[in-house]
């Protein structure tokens, strides 16, 4: 039994690390990591997604597979859309942030000889409007991984009820596959300050753009999602 155990939890892993870099996983971290410069910070996006994420999906699967409970294809589609939609505001936001920034270019010289060095900085940055916000720190991406979990909680119970002999080895499935998920986006998100800090620190108009391109990317496949969401709605009516 102990080795089925170990066998389970092994497979969990394995399957949380996949599990993390499912598209829609992958699309709202970079969008929110986009925005963060330096290993710690945006390694911070990956571990307070992580954390969220196992935190619902262990609770929400965990009552799932021990009340042996069905959750209606309603629920599961509701949560679907939810995630789709928190990619559109996600995304907005993101490129709301990042349309504020200006560039500007400041010429000196140098011996004789004229340089141009360009900066970004947001269009209403100033020295008074220094404080925290903790949407912008952890919470954010924590709230966004606790939706995701819930998105996906009673696909991986069902998942669980059928790779695990036990309730007991179901649970310790679902705590697996969640610290492989953390583990996973933890990884992604370290590998993605590499170029996200080298462009900001030298190239700040490229920055801007995959700024921009991060946001626009989260709001097309949110409204794909959407659309794909509605057209299956709309064909399973038509159907019945």
């Amino acid at each position: 039994m102990d080795g089925m155990v170990a066998t389970v939890a092994g497979v969990g892993f394995v399957l949380g690390l996949r599990h993390a870099l499912d598209p829609d996983h992958v699309v709202a971290v970079t969008t929110l990591a986009s925005q963060k410069i330096g290993l710690r910070r945006t390694s911070l996006v990956g571990a307070c997604w992580g954390l969220g994420h196992a935190l619902s999906l262990g609770l929400a699967g965990g009552v799932i597979l021990a009340l042996r409970l069905t959750v209606p294809p309603a629920a599961s589609h509701a949560l679907e859309a939810l995630v789709a939609v928190m990619l559109v505001v996600l995304g907005t936001l993101a490129l709301r942030r990042a349309l504020r920034w200006k560039l500007h270019a400041h010429p000196h010289q140098h011996d004789g000889t004229t340089h141009v060095h360009f900066h970004a900085h947001r269009r209403e940055e100033t020295q008074v409007h220094r404080h925290p916000h903790p949407l912008q720190g952890g919470l954010r991406p924590f709230l966004v991984g606790l939706v995701h979990g819930l998105a996906g909680s009673a696909g991986l119970a069902l998942l669980a009820l059928t790779a695990a002999p036990t309730l007991g080895a179901g649970l310790v499935y679902l705590a697996i596959f969640g610290l492989g998920s953390i583990a996973g986006m933890l990884l992604l998100s370290a590998l993605m300050s590499v170029p996200l800090s080298y462009v900001e620190a030298r190239y700040a108009a490229l920055h801007r753009g995959v700024q921009v391109a991060a946001g626009a990317v989260s709001v097309a496949f949110g409204l794909y999602l959407l659309w794909e969401h509605a057209a299956g709605a709309a064909a399973a009516a038509w159907l019945s």
